[in-house]
């Protein structure tokens, strides 16, 4: 139930307009004062518990503090007031609908949140419309922090520290991303948080008298060395002293920047002569000099680092570049989120990135009639999320079949249909940024020839393409072998030769892959007169007997004609010595040996039947039994003894109970058919076995 609460007072309203009116026009004034005045007429408790009026006259002061324009300011204070805004004009209302469009994709199930920030990014229209929603959450967690509820504390907290700050700071927005951190890391961690506090041993405002200190003392030195340059500084945040223990593995006593200046000089040569300067000045902390000019790190950034015990006895940390090297640390390729974040470089994302943290100067730098709108800056790419949550960077115009070969390629080979957002789709539909996509995919088999066909629309990134092409290739060529192989192997067969070494004939063609002969003839490339005229002449190898296996290997089979050739026992018929056998040419599989008797063999091509015989005793062949018996305790039990007994390893079992009735199947090993008949007639003597017979 929404709480309706109090009116706010006229004369409060009155005062807060006036403490931000010196930044704009009157008539942007009076604009700011009509939607004041709307989320005053609207006032009410938000979910979180905060004054609706509170709430949005507190956001509008954060982005008044960063000089935003007025049309921000509006929207701000109208962005939960719930009522018709179009008369505060297009540009108001398209700012409102942007965040509530924007919020709409910070879910909890996000896993990728490196993925989630840039889908973020994506979907805006108007860079301002991130600047309102970091405002508006920084603004709900100073409220959330004085609260009991620490269930809805800590989840924004933890949405505030993986996706606000980082943003935050990408953008360069140091007003909003220092207090973010150090407010989530506050609630998350609290007792960390006050140890480090309590450490600093002194308030904010010390440390901040303490650099500005600094500050004054280092210009008089710069000044009286004719050295011209800017100077600033910063105490060190809470959250940015901890991630600093953290990344470097050291106390605090260890962390000498807890406060840090920067001076910005012309040259190179001027840096070197402050770092001379600073060394004077106060005394330097060995160990705690770092030369990045000479020796940048790798993503390029430059500058010079050094510690030094200033006055009072405190340490402090003074960094030395130039204005192009800053600039280049702040907005170029050596960007320092990434620096400061880590991960892979994505420098067509830095520049956009860049471009952007610039547009945030717009109002000074480029003036009232300045294009601040993004969408053009991500024209050329979408960001949509996976059923799991993960953000997939993929092409304008992609489609769930770019989807499916991005995620995996075996999945973009069974992709057959798509859901996005729910709703089955065609596979040719171009996704949009912040869809969901899920493909419907086959147990097996591949592509279509059609997605290739660019009229159709099926493919649009080039990977897709290429590994659909993969694909058809791979499988054509698989094809040509194949009936290669069947080809030789029947023109061996015809000349009597089926044991003949196809590498070596392969050789003689001048092919060093037994793939390549194959396929050339399959191709006809080499014709099967050649193939005979190369047997023909081969007379050491047409003087060969025919070869078998040794009978002193136990448990082979012997294939006439043939040596060391793999064979394997058919699993249909389970052959055992002495039945009679003969083997089957498969491809790529070797020889499948089957009894003469077994059903499949009529359905066999007859040219690649060979003529095979057992091999030597002593080996063990598998064996299927089949045993019918009324059901009843222990029947399991003494069928085991029996096998037990007889020292039959037993691999594989089966039972199925239908009433008093059991249905039994064991896969046994056996020497051969006597030993697998013995078995047999002792397992059919147990108690309840009706029927027990070789399957």
């Amino acid at each position: 139930m929404v709480t309706v609460v109090p009116p706010f007072e006229h004369a409060d309203l009155s005062s807060w307009i006036d403490s931000i009116s010196s930044g704009y026009a009157p008539h942007e004034v009076e604009s700011i004062r009509l939607a004041a005045q709307c989320a005053a007429a609207h006032d009410e408790i938000l979910q979180n518990g905060e004054r609706m009026l509170e709430h949005a006259l507190s956001c509008a002061s954060i982005l008044a503090g960063m000089h935003m324009d007025c049309e921000v300011l509006q929207a701000s204070l109208l962005l939960h007031c719930g009522t018709d805004i179009a008369p505060f004009g297009e540009g108001v209302a398209g700012l409102v609908e942007g965040v509530s469009r924007f919020s709409s994709f910070d879910v909890e199930e996000i896993v990728d949140l490196e993925g989630m920030r840039r889908l973020l990014l994506a979907i805006v229209q108007d860079i301002r419309v991130v600047l309102l929603k970091l405002a508006d959450q920084l603004q709900s967690l100073r409220h959330l922090a004085g609260c009991d509820n620490e269930e809805a504390r800590k989840k924004a907290a933890h949405k505030t520290r993986d996706i606000y700050a980082p943003l935050a700071n990408r953008l360069g927005i140091w007003q909003i991303k220092w207090e973010l951190e150090d407010l989530s890391f506050r609630i998350l961690e609290p007792v960390i948080y006050r140890k480090i506090a309590k450490q600093l041993d002194e308030k904010r405002l010390d440390r901040e008298r303490f650099i500005d200190t600094s500050i004054i003392e280092l210009k008089d030195a710069l000044h009286q060395a004719s050295i011209s340059g800017e100077i600033s500084g910063r105490p060190k945040h809470i959250y940015s002293i901890y991630k600093k223990m953290q990344r470097k593995n050291l106390g605090f006593e260890g962390i000498y920047d807890v406060r840090a200046i920067r001076v910005l000089v012309e040259s190179v040569k001027d840096c070197y002569a402050v770092l001379g300067i600073v060394n004077d000045l106060w005394t330097p902390i060995p160990g705690e000099f770092d030369d990045y000019i000479a020796k940048p790190k790798e993503n390029g950034y430059s500058s010079l680092h050094t510690g030094v015990i200033a006055s009072e006895g405190k340490a402090l940390e003074v960094q030395i570049r130039t204005y192009d090297m800053h600039d280049a640390s702040e907005m170029g390729v050596a960007a320092h989120w990434r620096y400061k974040e880590g991960g892979k470089r994505d420098f067509k994302f830095e520049e956009k990135l860049v471009w952007l943290r610039k547009l945030l100067g717009w109002r000074d730098d480029l003036g009232e009639s300045a294009n601040i709108a993004t969408g053009g800056l991500f024209a050329d790419s979408i960001y949509v999320l996976t059923p799991q949550g993960k953000v997939i960077d993929l092409p304008k115009d992609a489609t769930p079949v770019d989807f499916a070969y991005h995620v995996h390629t075996d999945l973009g080979h069974r992709c057959r249909g798509a859901k996005v957002d729910g709703a089955i789709v065609p596979l040719n539909t171009p996704l949009k940024t912040g869809q969901r996509v899920e493909i419907i995919a086959a147990k097996q088999g591949g592509p279509s020839m059609d997605w290739l066909n660019p009229d159709q629309g099926f493919a649009k990134s080039s990977r897709a393409r290429t590994k659909i092409r993969q694909w058809f290739n791979s499988r054509n060529l698989e094809a040509s072998v194949a009936s290669g192989r069947h080809l030789v192997e029947h023109e061996l067969k015809r000349s009597g030769k089926s044991g003949f070494s196809l590498e070596k004939m392969a050789g003689h063609f001048g092919f060093s892959k037994l793939d390549d002969f194959l396929v050339e003839a399959e191709r006809g490339s080499i014709t099967r007169r050649q193939i005979h005229s190369f047997l023909r002449n081969d007379e050491p190898e047409q003087e060969k007997k025919p070869v078998l296996r040794s009978r002193e290997a136990p448990g082979e089979v012997l294939i006439v004609g043939v040596d060391k050739l793999l064979t394997q026992l058919g699993k249909c018929c389970r052959p055992v010595p002495p039945d009679e056998i003969v083997g089957f040419v498969t491809k790529g599989r070797g020889v499948m040996i089957h009894r003469k008797s077994c059903a499949n063999v009529a359905h066999l091509d007859p040219d690649r039947l060979l003529d095979a015989a057992w091999g030597g005793p002593g080996g063990k062949y598998a064996a299927e039994i089949h045993i019918e018996a009324s059901d009843r305790q222990g029947l399991l039990r003494d069928i085991s003894d029996v096998l037990a007994r007889e020292r039959v390893n037993v691999t594989a079992t089966r039972t199925v109970s239908r009433k008093d009735r059991a249905s039994m199947r064991f896969t046994v090993e056996v020497s051969d058919l006597a030993e697998l008949r013995k078995v047999l007639v002792l397992i059919g003597d147990v108690k309840g076995v009706m029927q027990a017979s070789r399957r």
